[in-house]
Formats: C-alpha cells, structure tokens, sequence
C-alpha cells in the first residue's frame, strides 16, 4: 500500500560545464517506483553542511555570481577557475542532485516487510541527493525517528553526530587519551561537548570570538582556547599538558592553525621530557584535516618535532573500518539522545528557491561557526 503522490518533484541541481561555467537550478524529476526494499520519503528537512557546498557550489568564485530565472525557478551562474576545473574534471557537464542527509515521512514503500513497516513513519535518511521534494533509498539507509521526533529534529542525525562521535571512537582505537577541536562552537563542536562530558573524555576547545567561548562555557566545557588572544599558544600548549591530548581534528584545514596545533602537542610533551633530544620528544602526534573552511594552503612550520602526523579523515571510511558493532551503537545512541547531545540548531529555514536566492547563498557559503540553513522542499 502506498499513499498517491505526484509523479514529478523538484530536485536541485549543479552543473559544471567545460566551459568553466558553474549552473545551479531547480529541475522536474520523476518521483521514483521503489523496489521490494525501498521507500519514497517526501523529504521536510535538510541541512546545508560544509561537505554539500563542496558539490554544490565546487570550485566557483562565487564573487561573480550572478541571478537568473523567476521567482520559483531560479537560476545561479558563477565562474569556475582553471585551476578548479582541472579538479573537477570527472564532474563536467554533469547535472548532479545536492544534499547528504535528511528527514521526511515515507510515502511510498516496497513490498518487503521491512520497507511496508516503515509506510507513513517519520525517517532520516543518508544518500545524496536531498535537496529534492523526493527521494527514495534503500530500508538500510534510513532509520524511523523517535516518538514525537519532526523532521526538522532529525534532519541532522548522520553527518555531525556521526562524525562527532568517530572522533572520540578514534581517540579510543589508537589508545589516546584526549581530544583538541577547531571551530569548536560549529553545530558539530557542541555535540562533541557534550559526548566527551557525558563519556569523560578531556577536549581542547579552539575558538576564535568571545561570543563562542561563552556559548562553550555555557554548555559546560573546562577547556577553551581563543585562537585570536595575544597568548594564544601558551594558553593552548598548557591546556593539551593538562589533558595529555596528542590528537587533533582540525575544521578549518588551511592557513596555520593544524600546523600551530601540531607544534603546540610537542611543546606540551617536551616540558615532561627527562632528557633533551635533538630529535624533540618523540610523542607522535596526529592532525586529521576534516573540513577546509579556509581554502588557502596548509602550512606546517618547524617546532612539531620529528613524530608528527596530518592527513584527511573522512566518517565514511571511518565507519567501514569501525565494523558493524560500533556503527549500531553509534546510530543507536543519536536516536536516544536526538533532542539533548545530538540537537542541532539552524540559523532559517528556506525552500528550494530560496536556496537559490542569491544573498542567502552568499550567506550559507560563508560557513560562518555556529551558522546553519535547513531546507525545506515542502516549503
């Protein structure tokens, strides 16, 4: 059984030409038929993260955006760099749908049991392609809401808490003891907050405005660090000696901040040396870059000793090491605490076409902390 929906949605999409031209526009796609172990969800929520500017917006100078189209059906175009476009050469003349994650209610449902149980229900689902009215996914990439959960509770269930809480499993599976974040005040950094209270794990708070550090004060965090105070790096290399923190997760990815908080770990491990070493402690120290608020390079100075470590982290290859225990448990434990660890807080909430609006779309991309857009396609 299946309640009657249209048979076209809008999606949004974004188009890269060769040409160097970046296309964003709101397209009438067919509303899937789903197989025995699928659903239909008309989607309600869904959130604009770092990772779905990335698709949508790529490579452009946004500065030369300009509008288009009408009022429903807006049109934006920007021009893509060269040096852009060589890196986006698999995604050319490609229209391609937007939007990691979202929540909505099934209204259509596969003969399987398990797709039939989940018909009229209220979901969050993982797969792409969000940015739409409509969007069907296989059983085993949605998970029923709490009682009394809106879509709007659980439009954010997978990318932030999940990745929030890879990181202290992170912490766990290489045997170290605490946990420095960047951009600490992010929607992301409040939920880390409270897991590594609730699971006594230290964390290191790096913010870099007042306003964050009382918003982290007031949730309870011990150890906060401005970023822009005249004693920045004593105040960051006294809190990691008190922490025993040897692991960093760095949001913002470019500029000196994961090279700083590479020197900062040494620093705080060579004041608890019995011996000098020309080679420095000998800690090894580990920066995963998993944003790129700051797209310029990323600089390492010298002072980070010869055991130091930076590379990228990603939660999807994360979670395929993790195993299918620790994934449950993860899963299981953002559906407990849906409204309380793992609440997020949007700053508006706009439709499809406003998405488009271009002021808005200067607004979202500037990926300011503690600034979040949902959409909602219903809208």
């Amino acid at each position: 059984m299946s309640q009657t929906v249209p048979a076209t949605g809008l999606q949004l999409r974004s188009l890269v030409t060769k040409d160097g031209k970046l296309e964003l526009s709101l397209a009438e796609v067919a509303v899937p038929e789903p197989g025995p172990d699928d659903v239909v969800i008309q989607i309600e929520a869904t959130p604009i993260n770092p990772s779905d500017l990335g698709l949508l917006v790529g490579g452009a100078d946004m500065r030369t955006a300009k509008a288009s189209g009408t009022k429903d059906r807006p049109v934006i175009t920007a021009d893509v760099p060269p040096p852009s476009l060589r890196a986006m050469a698999a995604r050319l003349d490609l229209s391609m749908p937007v939007g990691n994650e979202g929540a909505g209610v099934v209204v259509k449902a596969g003969s399987s049991p398990a797709a039939q149980a989940l018909l009229g229900k209220r979901v969050t689902g993982l797969g792409g392609e969000m940015y739409a009215q409509y969007r069907m996914l296989n059983v085993a990439q949605v998970m029923e809401l709490p009682a009394g959960a809106s879509s709007r509770d659980g439009a954010s269930c997978f990318v932030n808490p999940l990745t929030a809480l890879s990181f202290v499993e992170t912490m766990r599976l290489e045997g170290r003891k605490g946990i420095v974040h960047t951009a600490a005040a992010s929607n992301l950094g409040q939920m880390l907050v409270k897991i590594c209270q609730k699971d006594n794990v230290p964390l290191v708070n790096v913010v870099r405005k007042k306003e964050q550090a009382d918003l982290l004060k007031g949730l309870g965090a011990k150890y906060i660090v401005d970023s822009t105070s005249p004693n920045f790096m004593e105040e960051l290399i006294v809190a990691l000696a008190e922490t025993d923190t040897t692991l960093g997760f760095d949001a913002i990815g470019g500029g000196p901040l994961a090279g700083q908080l590479l020197i900062a770990m040494e620093a705080a491990a060579a004041r608890k040396m019995k011996e000098f070493s020309r080679y420095g402690s000998g800690q090894e120290t580990q920066v995963y870059i998993y944003g790129r608020l700051d797209m310029s390079p990323t600089t390492v100075p010298a002072g980070v000793g010869f055991a130091w470590n930076m590379s990228g982290y990603l939660l999807t290859p994360f979670l395929q090491k993790a195993g299918a225990e620790i994934r449950a448990k993860m899963r299981q434990r953002v559906m407990d605490e849906l409204t309380t660890t793992f609440a997020s807080h949007y700053t508006a909430e706009i439709s499809l076409a406003e998405a488009l609006n271009l002021d808005t779309l200067h607004a979202y991309n500037a990926k300011a902390t503690g600034t979040k857009y949902l959409i909602n396609p219903a809208k």
